[in-house]
């Protein structure tokens, strides 16, 4: 077997279930509107935490994150590679079992969204460095890679290298942030040491504001699909 043939009965081993409950829930997780509210506490952590100029900075940095990782997966990699969506894919496009009827676009590889979530949670690990905080990000981006698989819309290896991409994206543009941006390490060094305050110089409190955030965000999709239909 070689690895195509190995990518291909992996990911017909994750792809769908019988049950309607699992693909409420893959099909909610995958839904840019899930994540709003958690967007909208985000930004109230980097205001709350920075001056303007550290304000501006980290949302620059976000937003070259998903461009990068976005348009370097859509606009060159899927055009120039042409490997087909599972759920497109004339082998096996009706072995996948598809939700609601979305096979999305023609071609898969690399995948968009994991490259753009991991490349946001990498950047945002980074800068406000706090363990707990990192391991939701992991989850987060970890479920938007597992709903991706589930509806049938990517081999596991889109996913895998859209995971490598936004490691890689994620780490160069903090990287670059902080050569660009003294007034971050200034930042760091003040108010790294003082309790209540990770060694990036953001509030804990805030940031298991964020958490919660995360978490409800969580539980409305345990919910919604409850209720799909």
């Amino acid at each position: 077997m070689n690895i195509l043939q190995l990518d291909q009965s992996l990911t017909l081993l994750l792809n769908g279930s019988h049950s309607l409950y699992a693909d409420g829930l893959a099909w909610t997780l995958t839904q840019t509107v899930t994540w709003l509210p958690v967007a909208v506490v985000l930004l109230y952590v980097l205001i709350r935490n920075n001056e303007l100029r550290g304000v501006v900075a980290a949302v620059v940095g976000i937003a070259l994150c998903v461009l990068l990782a976005d348009q370097v997966a859509s606009s060159v990699f899927k055009p120039l590679v042409e490997r087909w969506r599972p759920s497109n894919d004339p082998y096996i496009m009706y072995a996948v079992d598809v939700v609601n009827g979305y096979r999305g676009g023609r071609y898969g590889f690399f995948s968009s969204h994991a490259a753009n979530t991991v490349a946001v949670a990498t950047f945002v690990s980074l800068v406000v460095r706090f363990r707990p905080l990192t391991w939701w990000l992991a989850s987060w981006a970890l479920l938007n890679c597992w709903s991706r698989v589930y509806l049938g819309v990517h081999y596991v290896g889109d996913l895998t290298v859209g995971v490598l991409w936004g490691l890689a994206v994620g780490w160069g543009i903090y990287s670059l942030m902080r050569r660009y941006t003294p007034a971050l390490v200034a930042r760091q060094q003040t108010y790294g040491a003082r309790p209540n305050f990770t060694r990036a110089g953001y509030s804990t409190a805030s940031l298991h504001l964020l958490i919660a955030g995360l978490g409800l965000s969580y539980l409305y999709a345990a919910l919604r699909a409850f209720f799909f239909a």
